[in-house]
């Protein structure tokens, strides 16, 4: 478990976030307006979302965009984060290939959640805001974003997806530490939570009915806003000081990553390791570098999905979308990785999918459980139950390299650790985790409507 690490000082940290839509030679369509049908402009999202964040998510065209002072003074707490050559578990899987990983998993909540959190909540409190809303899957967005509204003052309610409310009580109990409340959704506060619950009294959530819940709370509230935790372009934005460390510290090894691997949910810590490096794949500098992102074979949007415009959500607030997507009613299974198990990927990721610069696989949940305890026995890291696909992703390339006997520089990003999932570990060590299969013909019944959305 002896690691060589590579770590950059305070001054490294960025001083501006990396705008990837502005170098995109295909630019992500417009989010839509679901009544007028209309291309949304910043202030469209006013009412949901704080004026900052609204501008930047329609900001096609700065390449960089600067981070507030205060912003960065409380990035220092735990950054720049380390990147560590991952030695150990190359020995393990006796590979050729060279192993990094951008270890986010110290930051003060364990992920990289933390990026985007204090930034929106900064926003927040500039514009004079006192309440936030926002929803969590597995609870590291609703961890983190607790201790940034703490941190600014603000009172925050945080719908957690009732599976993960059950199956992870201590994210619940470190939300409530930081003072915020927390709703299992589908929950009887809100009028969507309702109907799910009418309609299906043994539903177990979803981030879709999360985020309907906090955006009509937001919505019912005064001086409120919703916070988004991933998917939106603002969030992948904030999450792209990773891939800036990132950059330096490969500069350091005197290396450049061939593949660039992370865990895919909605894609904010994908975007924010991938996207500072894909810079220079569109610019034809490092055109051959390949981007990787690894999803649950149990909600496979970007493998198995359709493009189409959806909301982001199961009741419909939100706007529309162009997403790749499984349908905004997708039940996923219950799977322990609960911060991927979201219906669509953001448009900007979505774009680059449609343009082949990126990649997807699907990862079943027994061989990311797998990985998970390889990384831990060779690294001392036990990572969580989101990350381990991404290291199951980079074991199959690494063993790739192994078979055809060629050497690769591989770098993925360890979004955050597991010492609050170890219940999910001694179900894998039980032999009590299943994988789970989405057939072709529950994506085409749930994916066959949404062409009407836009008539």
């Amino acid at each position: 478990m002896d690691a060589k690490k590579f770590l950059l000082n305070e001054k490294d940290i960025p001083q501006a976030w990396y705008n990837v839509i502005a170098d995109m030679k295909t630019k992500p369509a417009p989010l839509i307006h679901p009544g007028t049908k209309q291309p949304l402009k910043a202030e469209d999202l006013y009412p949901i979302f704080s004026k900052a964040a609204s501008e930047q998510e329609v900001n096609y065209t700065d390449r960089w965009i600067e981070i507030p002072e205060e912003v960065r003074e409380m990035y220092r707490i735990w950054r720049p984060t380390p990147l560590v050559r991952a030695e150990g578990l190359e020995r393990l899987l006796d590979t050729p290939a060279h192993i990094y990983f951008k270890n986010e998993s110290v930051s003060p909540v364990g992920s990289h959640k933390l990026n985007s959190a204090i930034a929106q909540a900064y926003y927040c409190k500039q514009e004079g805001i006192t309440n936030i809303t926002t929803e969590t899957g597995a609870g590291q967005w609703g961890a983190a974003l607790s201790l940034a509204a703490k941190h600014f003052g603000l009172e925050l309610a945080v719908y957690m997806v009732k599976i993960s409310y059950e199956q992870k009580p201590y994210r619940r109990s470190i939300m409530q530490t930081y003072g915020a409340e927390v709703i299992a959704s589908p929950s009887m506060s809100t009028k969507a939570g309702r109907k799910i619950i009418t309609e299906n009294p043994n539903h177990v959530g979803s981030l879709g009915t999360a985020i309907s819940e906090a955006v009509e709370l937001a919505m019912s509230t005064p001086n409120c806003k919703y916070v988004l935790g991933s998917v939106l372009n603002h969030v992948s934005l904030h999450q792209t000081v990773i891939g800036l460390e990132a950059e330096k510290q490969m500069e350091m090894t005197g290396e450049y990553p061939d593949l660039v691997i992370a865990c895919f949910g909605g894609g904010s810590n994908f975007s924010g390791v991938a996207f500072p490096f894909l810079r220079h794949k569109l610019s034809g500098e490092k055109a051959a570098t390949q981007f990787i992102a690894a999803e649950p074979s149990s909600c496979p949007k970007l493998t198995r999905g359709v493009f189409q415009y959806d909301f982001g959500d199961e009741a419909g607030y939100t706007p529309l979308i162009p997403m790749y997507t499984l349908g905004h009613n997708f039940r996923p299974a219950n799977i322990h990785a609960g911060g991927l198990r979201y219906h669509g990927a953001g448009a900007i990721i979505s774009q680059l999918k449609r343009d082949k610069l990126i990649d997807a696989v699907d990862i079943p949940q027994l061989e990311s459980f797998k990985a998970a305890t390889m990384f831990a026995r060779s690294e001392g890291i036990i990572p969580a139950p989101e990350s381990s696909h991404a290291i199951a992703a980079t074991i199959r390339e690494a063993l790739k390299c192994k078979v055809e006997g060629k050497s690769k520089t591989i770098l993925f990003n360890l979004s955050g650790h597991g010492l609050i999932d170890m219940t999910a570990y001694d179900r894998y060590f039980a032999n009590d985790l299943a994988n789970y299969e989405v057939s072709d013909e529950e994506i085409r019944a749930n994916t066959a409507a949404l062409e009407q959305i836009m008539k």
